[in-house]
């Protein structure tokens, strides 16, 4: 019997393990949701295989995504993130990282919780969409990204912000005869 998935995840080990295991499984982890939201904002101008094949060099560099210990970053660090060819070397999403970082722990000290936050943004539960036409944006993601903006983040637009609600489950855009499409 064939397995049938999202065209975009076939032919790539890699690609074909984060669909099948990640991609949009609702995820309410606020270290989680920030780590992926990172990791989106790196894909802008790239493709996602691109992010996702280094996505252990990504959390190696990045102490696993540890917001205090990434709110703390100074600029030999950016430096030496500058020099680590297992991520994507690009000073401004680098410095955006550092910069959600500390946005994250201001919210977390202040008691706001980044997922309570973002999932009330997004409506609170997943919504399922067709599968068929999908979007690049949608209200829901302008929202999220202005909102996201508002606080601080950068690398954050409708169709990264879009991208990142596939990603950790808020949306699930899996195609019709995806297999997943019904477990998620």
């Amino acid at each position: 019997m064939t397995i049938r998935r999202c065209a975009w995840a076939e032919g790539d080990a890699q690609m074909i393990a984060y669909h099948d295991a990640e991609w949009g499984v609702p995820v309410r982890d606020p270290r989680l949701l920030w780590e992926m939201l990172v990791l989106e904002g790196f894909q802008a101008g790239l493709s996602w295989r691109t992010i996702l094949h280094r996505r252990d060099g990504f959390r190696s560099a990045f102490d696993q995504f540890d917001p205090d210990r990434v709110a703390r970053y100074d600029q030999a660090k950016i430096a030496e993130l500058m020099d680590d060819a297992r991520i994507i070397r690009a000073r401004a999403k680098i410095e955006a990282t550092i910069g959600g970082a500390k946005i994250y722990v201001a919210m977390r000290d202040a008691g706001e919780d980044l997922s309570a936050w973002l999932w009330g943004l997004a409506g609170g539960a997943p919504v399922r969409n067709s599968g068929i036409d999908v979007p690049a944006s949608t209200p829901i993601s302008e929202a999220i990204s202005k909102a996201l903006k508002a606080r601080g983040f950068k690398f954050v637009g409708p169709t990264i912000a879009y991208a990142w609600m596939q990603a950790v489950g808020m949306v699930n855009d899996h195609a019709p005869d995806c297999f997943r499409r019904d477990q998620v």
